[in-house]
Formats: structure tokens, sequence, C-alpha cells
């Protein structure tokens, strides 16, 4: 798969809030831009790179936050492990893991909040770790794996994001996670209609904003269907209509997504998203990070072109059908 890596979106860090001197010399706070009717302008093109993983890791238990050394030594550290440039035997291999590093864009810095680096996504449950799977979750998973996910027979048993319909990782969300690439958006805003354009398979995210109800329960979209208002500076996305394709952590249909826009300064909008889906986790889960701005502008995704990956993966399945003693 063919992607176009925007440069200059490997900036992570927080950026300090804008401010100006007046005349006396004090520092005047920042305030938000507004659109023609009143509310913060949301406009412009950003990114959610970071290596902040979802989950906290193990050896920062009870640890929400780091200290800006240990932030740094992470961050060295990271880097070190994913740059295969010099770990082959020997130059072919050397010359064949720079190729791939080249197409990764996962950011080099922790997700910083209030300039304070975040060892997880998640922020409640307090533990940073995803709430415990119900048993109905874990049936339904292990069925729908063994019905389709495992299923080589046809195109259309493979994932969105292996057909290049859709972004994988939840890129496009509802929630919209930080993937390997592309983590670029463009959101463009009216009165009536909010867009968000994803870098990743060009998605585009449509709320709407005129005080329309969600659709009836029959309508299921990849993305959800997802309405809008404003509370105070905040924009408030409610989300739900799922389709059983898209399955966020093993959600299921039901699904029910609430993110939280505001723009904190001149370069950050605070992302904060809450899950909640009782047929899938044992209680409601939520995360926060920045989106960052980039400069831009967000290049064509081309997925299908040159992509041997589809018809490499169903003949992969008919040779190992050919011998058993590789199934």
């Amino acid at each position: 798969m063919r992607c176009l890596v925007l440069a200059g979106a490997l900036a992570v860090l927080a950026i300090a809030p804008v401010t100006a001197q007046t005349p006396s010399g004090a520092k005047k706070p920042w305030t938000a831009p507004r659109t023609p009717d009143g509310h913060p302008d949301l406009q412009g093109i950003w990114t959610n790179a970071t290596i902040t993983p979802i989950e906290r890791p193990a050896n920062f238990k009870d640890r929400p936050t780091l200290s800006e050394k240990e932030a740094h030594d992470y961050e060295t550290r990271v880097s070190t492990q994913f740059n295969t440039d010099s770990r082959g035997a020997n130059a072919e291999q050397d010359r064949d893991q720079a190729y791939n590093r080249l197409f990764l864009d996962r950011g080099d810095n922790l997700a910083r909040v209030d300039g304070v680096a975040r060892t997880s996504l998640i922020v409640d449950p307090p533990d940073g770790k995803i709430p415990t799977l119900t048993d109905e979750a874990r049936k339904r998973n292990g069925a729908r794996i063994r019905a389709g996910m495992g299923s080589y027979d046809s195109v259309k048993n493979r994932p969105l994001g292996e057909r290049c319909l859709l972004g994988f990782g939840s890129t496009s969300g509802p929630p919209m996670m930080p993937v390997l690439y592309n983590n670029n958006y463009q959101v463009v805003q009216t009165p009536s209609t909010i867009m968000i354009l994803v870098e990743m398979v060009h998605d585009v995210r449509v709320i709407r904003m005129d005080g329309s109800p969600h659709v009836p329960p029959a309508v299921r979209k990849w993305l959800g269907d997802s309405i809008g208002h404003w509370e105070g500076d905040t924009l408030v996305v409610d989300t739900t209509n799922y389709t059983d394709k898209t399955r966020f952590r093993g959600s299921s249909e039901n699904l029910h997504v609430v993110e939280r826009f505001k723009r904190v300064d001149e370069n950050t909008i605070l992302y904060r998203v809450t899950l909640d889906d009782p047929s899938t986790f044992t209680k409601p889960w939520t995360m926060e990070y920045p989106f960052l701005a980039t400069p831009g502008p967000i290049f064509e995704y081309a997925c299908h072109e040159g992509n041997y990956a589809m018809p490499d993966i169903l003949g992969g399945a008919r040779q190992m059908e050919k011998d058993p003693t590789k199934q």
C-alpha cells in the first residue's frame, strides 16, 4: 500500500498558550478566533500523531504523567527502537528496513496536555486501561473471528481497512485515533455543518450542527451518525448508529461516542472522547490528547494504486489450502 506522508507532522509537543504584551507589560490571555456566527474557529489542518500508547504501560503503573526529563528519555528510547535503518545483518536488509521506516509517521513525542507528558491516551479509568470486556462481547468477538476475520474465501470477508475502504485503526473514528502514519485532518466549519477530512483513505466525517436528531436506528454508517452542538467554547459531537463492520476495540453497533473539541491556543485543539457500549465494556471510558496545527496540505492517499496486498492475501490462502501441513 502506497502512502503519502505529510512532512512536518512529526512534532507532537504541546505548545504553550499564545500571549501578547499589553502597554503595561502584563500578559494578555489568548482568545480563540471566531467564525462569523460567533463560535470558536476550529478550521485548519491538524495532526494527532503521538507515541503515547492508548493504554498505560506496566512500567508507568499509577503514573498518568511524567517529568520532562522522564518524557525525553522515553521519547529517545522509543525513537531508537523504531529506527530500523541499521539493524540488518547486511546492506540489503538495512536498505529494506530503512525503506519501510520511511513510511511511518507516528510522531516522535508523547502527547502533552497543559505542557505535561501523558503516559496513556486513556484518562478514565484512572489506571489507563480499557475496561474489561463483557462475557457477551467475548463470545461475539470470538464468533466473528471464527466466521469472518479468519476467512480468506472472498474479498468481502476481509476488514474494511485491508480493502482500502476505510482507514485502519479508527483513524477516521470516531474516536479519531493516532496510527502509524497519515495522522492529518482538515476541518471546514459552517453554521450548519462541520466537515473533517481525514488524510488516511480520504475519509470524510460530516457533523450536522442544525439541531436535527439522529437518523432512525435502521440507518447504519461506517463512521456512525454524528450530530454536534456548542457548550460554551467546546464543540460536543454525539455519534451513534454504527454498523457491525468497524467494531472499535471489539465494540458493537450500539457503541455511543461523545467527543469534545476545544481550541486551547493558536496551535492546539484539546480532544476528549468518551465511549459507552454496555454490551461490550463493563463501564464507559475516556481518552484525551491534543490535535496540533500542521502546515499541510492534505495529500491524496493512494491505497489501491499498485496495491498487491489483496490478491497476495487470498492467493496465499489458496496455496496454504494445497498443503495441509501449513494450515
